[in-house]
């Protein structure tokens, strides 16, 4: 039995060998069409991507017609270059380079020569084309923009590299693919499924018809249109608003989550980075490393909040029960928390209870209330500890999930971070009290800022913030619809609210009332410090407004940072009032305010800043051109901020 068995299994292995490659070689043939088979010729249908619309049904992104050179470097015989070159208007070394890169990826294989040709340089190669033997005219469809904003939000389409062709075999040389924005985020979606036709060739090279009568062809699939949450109109009238400007603006739907408005500034046309210029017009937005419009301020920059922090300190003093809405500081313009310490404070002074302290914004009073918070406990850590936990409740210190491809944690201390600092210890609340009003270690983005209020205005609860709101024939992400709740009691919002209702009626945002609509807000200005010829030089302060209205069932809640902007009831606090109208009201009637802000500019106070008087970087208009681009005078400063008060 053991002589037989060594044979049976040889005898065995060898049949089950035999029949596999008979049936991958006679009956399925499907892997014929993946190997580099000269008697057959693939070729890609390319599908449309699916249309972006806004929250109102408004076309934002659609599509247009675009042809592409495809090469076959083997196939190409006979050719006239310098008449090939001519009528494409490139040089013999661009031609050679292209087809060396060509024949890298595959001498046997369809690959881009030159991409997005327009109707006309089409036209012109079509007439000559059976002159130009390996070269043949792949139509796909660029993206068409109907609007001149939201670059940031749309994000592009770009071809594939060889990384990705590596990682995800869908994608062939050649391929779009959405880079950044919810064409990134959203691609698998927008993109559709392309179509592929088999074609047999003859001994010739020629075509002589389908291959298999078609039995592997597939057809294109359009991509699905999506909805954004996006408002068209405040995401336009913002970028207006940021004109000569530098900063972020977002603004959220409390009940539900959704972006009504991601701005960031300077900006640029979204439509010149389609096309043969792609390229070069993508090079020169990604090399200003001064103004950096491809830098989304909205999500990316991390700033120290200031003193809107001061309402996430007195709720969580309240929820801690160390202070109560009677409970009194005398404020003698400042805070002397230690031996030789003083923090400043620009309110009135006097004995202030919460609501005043609220709508003064008085340093004293919340330093006062922190202090008391972290003393509650025996170890500074623990007590730490406490009040992170709380002030992360509000999805600050994390990526918050939103449907867009970059973010930024900000940062929320905890007893870690005072281990590193002082790694002997001896640390107690004097050291930190800078928390207290938004500066120490404390660092937000402005879409946190957003959902802070968001929270605030919901009195105790947000959503995730998220730009899409409809997938034909799909449902959106479930998560949208899951409610995170804070760890403060809904009773501590209500004297919170109250104190911001004022901040508009009697307090540091009198000047910005809009008749009819009750705002509740706060003001903020942070330090902003940038190192020149090897020196810390104090620079001009960023302008902070956080909002949101109307006070009963808010509708929206709305960040804006401006940054060297000064205080925060001169730029970034009308700002936030005019957004708020034009959502609220579809039209502005504080035209002072909108006046005031659309001829402000920070151009030379940014040119200042950075130690140059000019410089060839990008103006923050939503009508840029490339050639304005080119042309315009710099927005030039540094992105470092330290401090607020």
């Amino acid at each position: 039995m053991r002589k037989l068995l060594l044979p049976s299994i040889i005898i065995v292995a060898a049949s089950l060998l035999l029949i596999r490659i008979f049936y991958l070689q006679v009956i399925n043939d499907t892997f014929k069409l993946k190997s580099e088979n000269n008697a057959i010729k693939i070729q890609y249908e390319y599908p449309e991507r699916g249309y972006i619309y806004d929250r109102n049904g408004k076309l934002l992104v659609a599509n247009q017609a675009s042809y592409d050179i495809m090469v076959i470097p083997r196939e190409i015989k006979n050719l006239d270059t310098l008449e090939f070159c001519q009528l494409l208007d490139i040089t013999k070394e661009e031609f050679i380079k292209k087809i060396e890169k060509a024949t890298v990826y595959s001498p046997r294989l369809p690959s881009v020569f030159l991409p997005q040709l327009n109707k006309s340089e089409y036209a012109a190669f079509q007439e000559k084309i059976r002159k130009f033997q390996g070269f043949y005219v792949q139509k796909r469809s660029l993206r068409d923009y109907e609007v001149d904003f939201g670059a940031n939000v749309f994000g592009s389409i770009t071809q594939v590299n060889e990384q990705i062709i590596k990682e995800n075999p869908y994608y062939k040389s050649g391929d779009l693919i959405g880079k950044q924005g919810v064409e990134q985020y959203y691609e698998e979606i927008l993109r559709g499924v392309k179509g592929v036709k088999y074609f047999q060739k003859d001994k010739y090279n020629r075509l002589i018809g389908s291959y298999k009568n078609g039995k592997y062809d597939t057809i294109a699939v359009q991509g699905e249109d999506i909805n954004l949450t996006i408002d068209a109109e405040i995401q336009r009238y913002g970028e207006q608003l940021m004109v000569n400007k530098r900063g972020g603006i977002v603004a959220i739907e409390p009940k539900t989550g959704e972006i009504l408005a991601l701005i960031t500034a300077p900006s640029y046309d979204p439509s010149i980075l389609v096309g043969r210029q792609r390229s070069k017009n993508y090079t020169l937005l990604y090399n200003d490393s001064i103004a950096k419009p491809l830098y989304d301020r909205g999500l990316l920059a991390e700033y120290p909040p200031g003193s809107p922090f001061k309402i996430l300190t007195g709720l969580v003093a309240l929820q801690e029960g160390v202070i109560d809405e009677q409970f009194t500081v005398f404020c003698r313009h400042g805070f002397s928390y230690a031996r030789g310490r003083f923090m400043r404070c620009h309110c009135h002074g006097g004995a202030l209870q919460l609501h005043r302290g609220i709508y003064e914004s008085c340093n004293a009073y919340f330093g006062t209330a922190y202090m008391k918070t972290i003393n509650k406990y025996v170890k500074p850590s623990y007590a730490v500890d406490v009040w992170s936990n709380h002030v992360k409740s509000f999805g600050l210190g994390q990526f918050m999930g939103y449907d867009l491809p970059t973010g930024r944690r900000g940062n929320i201390p905890s007893s870690k971070t005072y281990k590193r600092i002082y790694p002997n210890g001896g640390w107690r609340s004097t050291a930190i009290v800078s928390n207290a009003i938004g500066q120490g270690e404390v660092l937000m983005t402005p879409i946190q800022l957003a959902n802070m209020m968001a929270t605030v205005a919901n009195q105790g609860y947000y959503y995730t913030p998220h730009i899409i709101k409809k997938i034909k024939g799909e449902n959106i992400d479930p998560k949208f619809k899951v409610k995170h709740t804070t760890t403060i009691n809904k009773e501590y919002f209500t004297p919170i609210i109250n104190g911001l209702f004022d901040v508009y009626n009697l307090g540091t945002a009198r000047g910005l009332r809009v008749d009819g609509i009750d705002i509740c807000g706060k003001t903020g200005t942070a330090e902003n410090f940038a190192k020149i010829d090897g020196k810390r030089v104090k620079l001009e302060d960023h302008s902070i407004f956080v909002a949101f209205a109307p006070k009963d069932n808010p509708k929206i809640a709305i960040a804006v940072m401006v940054e060297n902007g000064g205080y925060g009831a001169t730029i970034a606090g009308p700002i936030a009032s005019l957004m708020i109208e034009k959502y609220l009201r579809k039209k502005i009637t504080r035209t002072d305010l909108e006046k005031r802000i659309l001829e402000r500019s920070l151009r030379d106070r940014y040119a200042i800043l950075g130690g140059m008087k000019e410089a060839n970087a990008i103006e923050s208009t939503p009508k840029d051109t490339i050639q304005k681009y080119k042309e315009t005078k710099t927005n030039t400063a540094t992105d470092t901020t330290k401090k607020s008060n």
